[in-house]
């Protein structure tokens, strides 16, 4: 027998073609939640994607999402890096989803599988691997036996080595629901009946795997029985119908944490108190059960598996950063949420819904059991503070704020007060490579039209000829000039992302696109000697496209080119895939076979290389690389990502400075470091920077309610591991002014204030402040609610 949640489950053959279950647990479904071993449950759920971090990390990033309190954790299956050739299949390292799946286990969380196996996910070719683009007349995600026959499969490889493992929950494993296909409605119109066939197939499909346990299809309003229908997005109580059967439990699949982010564009900062608000109610508005944030961690999208224009770190501003460390206030808050909801778990499963209206915007959602549980939920969905009378109690409701009370009696939680602190985390230099006896170049030849192999009449399509093998592909024609000095205006049309233009070997100009247009035209006044001339193109791919509809069909690279008014499209061109030290594998322990040269001055399409040793100490780190311009990043062999410093956003700055450099990467001493500079970067103002928390800031009001099992607001700040509060930056109690953004001393201040809370504090690694007049020795304004801010310093 197996212990898995509340309960010891061990069923036998039913006769009649009932469920089968064996040493597991049962789940299945009703209209309202998923039912594990004959109990409803309300789940949160966590994104986290396992090659986006190293296996390393993982025990980490599995704690802190169960301590953050985390039901399930959710992750995509990743086709293309489970394989990459037709029946050759990789499930090692980053790729080892059963060690992943198995790690959920031992921490004692469920865990969503997301098969797809088209995922999107901001992720190279949309997790599809670019073989499938040369299956004779396929035709991506639609009735189209081809695509079929491989998708499932791929899908039969992942149920068979889950069940294999005994990883569905059946099986005594931590799987509860898998997914097929993803958002699919966004395309399927474009594929006529043949979608709606299409996804009649995919349904029987997955359900005909036998895993016992339920399937789901995200932002798939038509999903057949009996696959789940969910919603993704920030606001599914508003944007979502709902389950498309009475009997189907309301599930959101991607509760988008902020957003994607490309090169050129701002991060999106979704707020917790907003995150939590919608949360809360869906969950009171929806019948919601299951919450997944998407992304609980994001983490890193190494080497080349971005797709167009997504920058390396890849949601940042989640609860937990690129880097695994918890990012505050939002971790928090959701985790208080979570703890305030649980206790309202049995009212909000088995009880009876009772709208009170009290006031315009401002409701109260009750829910009684017949056997006595009771919650309250204070909805004000105004944009404006309410004060409301409730069962002869009056409650202050912040605007866009829901406060909870478990058992209809308190408040436990109010999702516009957040009482977490606030961290600030802080990137400090290490190891500084401001030294050119540190590096060593090599650059990239130009190619000329005479060196190339691959020649055609017209211009080749940049995906099918790359097979995604580079994102360099390099266009070059010969042209005859009869005389010298003239000048002509070279345009050309792309479907790439970044071109750099030569003429005999000499740089005449680049342009870049964005993700939000599919291309772009490049001109530029060249000069022509007398004589023969070369003319060559380097296009580039920052990723493959990840969505839409007849993916297989889409293009990229050069597809008109005129000199003057002259269209030399159809001309002679010959072509190199990738480049030289791709070729010569220049950023891997082969660079000792190259001829290197001492670094001189800043120059275009160079290589180049350092050595240095691992930082001691445990912190994340990462390198600085402000100081460039565009291309990838290698520390011993492997690929740390893309980095595109020089696309500005609106704000002027880069939308990425700093690149995770994971330590499973590093040896403790002659760590290579190489760098593929397209641009003219600086490398002297590199660094490798620690990753840390450096300050702390919390805030607590006589408006907030007290934490959970406490009698009183307190104020709770903490360091980092291996970090102590030095150092007490502000401390009011009283009326302070501002946030913890920017703060100062209000008309009301307790005077001793500082030195309560140094002496509270100072040479901790944590510390707890009751936020009392009593504790800060009287009250200096009575009558007025008082704050306690603090803001301080963690070494």
């Amino acid at each position: 027998m197996v212990w898995f949640g509340c309960c010891i489950v061990l069923l036998v053959v039913v006769g009649g073609g009932g469920t089968v279950v064996v040493n597991g647990a049962n789940v299945t479904y009703d209209g309202r939640s998923l039912i594990i071993n004959g109990q409803r449950q309300i789940l949160f759920s966590g994104s986290i994607h396992y090659p986006r971090s190293t296996p390393d990390m993982w025990p980490s990033l599995i704690a802190k999402a169960k301590q953050g309190g985390l039901d399930v954790i959710q992750t995509y299956v990743f086709w293309n890096l489970h394989e990459p050739q037709p029946g050759q299949y990789d499930f090692n390292g980053r790729n080892d989803i059963v060690s992943f799946i198995k790690q959920v286990h031992e921490q004692g969380l469920y865990v969503s599988l997301r098969i797809g196996p088209f995922i999107e996910a901001e992720w190279n070719y949309g997790g599809l691997p670019f073989w499938l683009h040369d299956v004779r007349g396929i035709i991506f995600r639609t009735n189209n036996q081809p695509f079929k026959r491989h998708m499932q499969n791929f899908t039969t490889k992942i149920v068979d080595m889950m069940k294999a493992e005994k990883l569905f929950a059946s099986q005594g494993g931590p799987i509860i629901l898998s997914q097929i296909e993803n958002e699919y409605t966004s395309i399927e119109g474009a594929f006529h009946e043949d979608g709606q066939r299409y996804v009649k197939w995919a349904t029987q499909m997955a359900v005909g795997q036998n895993t016992s346990e339920p399937w789901i299809m995200c932002k798939q309003d038509d999903a057949p029985d009996p696959v789940i229908n969910t919603c993704n997005g920030m606001r599914c109580e508003e944007t979502w119908k709902g389950p498309n059967s009475p009997n189907k439990p309301s599930l959101w699949t991607e509760n988008w944490t902020s957003f994607l982010q490309a090169y050129g564009e701002n991060a999106l900062v979704r707020k917790p108190q907003d995150l939590a608000f919608h949360t809360t109610l869906f969950i009171i508005k929806m019948k919601g059960s299951f919450v997944n944030y998407y992304m609980y961690h994001g983490g890193t999208n190494f080497g080349r598996t971005s797709a167009s224009y997504i920058v390396t770190a890849y949601y940042d501003l989640a609860p937990l950063d690129e880097y695994g460390i918890i990012r505050q206030p939002k971790y928090g808050h959701l985790r208080d949420m979570h703890a305030a909801i649980k206790l309202c778990s049995q009212a909000l499963l088995y009880g009876q819904l009772t709208i009170e209206p009290l006031d315009q915007n401002q409701d109260a959602y009750v829910y009684n059991t017949s056997s006595g549980e009771c919650a309250v939920f204070l909805v004000n969905n105004g944009s404006r503070e309410g004060v409301v009378v409730f069962w002869n109690t009056t409650y202050n409701l912040p605007s866009k704020s829901i406060s909870i009370l478990p058992g209809c009696k308190t408040v436990a939680f109010n999702t516009a007060m957040v009482s977490t602190q606030v961290s600030t985390r802080s990137m400090q230099p290490i190891l500084r490579f401001n030294s050119t006896q540190q590096w060593e170049e090599f650059r990239e030849v130009v190619p000329e039209f005479e060196q190339t192999s691959l020649t055609s009449n017209g211009l080749l399509e940049q995906m099918n000829t790359t097979k995604d093998t580079s994102d360099y592909l390099w266009y070059t024609i010969r042209m005859q000039e009869n005389s010298s000095g003239a000048e002509y205006m070279l345009r050309a049309n792309t479907r790439g992302h970044v071109l750099h233009a030569y003429v005999n070997g000499v740089l005449v100009g680049s342009a870049h696109g964005n993700r939000k247009v599919s291309n772009f035209t490049f001109e530029s006044t060249i000069s022509l000697s007398t004589g023969s001339n070369n003319i060559s193109f380097l296009s580039i791919m920052v990723g493959l496209p990840d969505s839409g509809a007849y993916m297989e069909s889409k293009r990229a690279g050069l597809y008109e080119v005129l000199i003057q008014d002259v269209n030399i499209t159809s001309y002679s061109w010959g072509y190199q895939v990738g480049l030289l030290g791709e070729k010569l594998s220049v950023y891997d322990k082969g660079s000792s076979n190259i001829s290197w040269s001492q670094y001189s001055s800043p120059h275009t399409l160079t290589w180049y290389k350092t050595v240095f040793d691992s930082p001691k100490g445990e912190e994340p780190i990462a390198l600085n690389l402000g100081s460039m311009g565009k291309g990838e990043a290698w520390i011993n062999g492997q690929s740390i990502g893309r980095y595109w410093v020089s696309f500005k956003t609106s704000t002027g700055f880069p939308s990425q400075t700093w690149y995770n450099v994971p330590r499973s990467f590093l040896k403790p001493t002659g760590n290579l470091l190489v760098l593929f500079e397209e641009e003219y970067g600086n490398l002297l103002n590199i660094s490798l920077d620690t990753v840390s928390i450096n300050k702390v800031c919390g805030h607590v009001s006589d408006s907030h309610p007290p934490p959970l099992n406490s009698l009183e607001p307190r104020l709770h700040l903490w360091c980092p591991h291996e970090r102590n509060i030095s150092k007490i930056i502000f401390a009011s109690h009283g009326n302070p002014l501002g946030n913890c953004e920017s703060y100062s001393i209000g008309n009301c201040h307790s005077a001793n204030s500082q030195n309560m809370v140094e002496k509270a504090c100072l040479g901790r690694r944590e510390c707890l402040i009751s936020h009392t007049t009593e504790n800060f020795g009287g009250d200096p304004c009575p009558g007025t609610l008082k704050t306690l801010l603090v803001d301080a310093k963690c070494e």
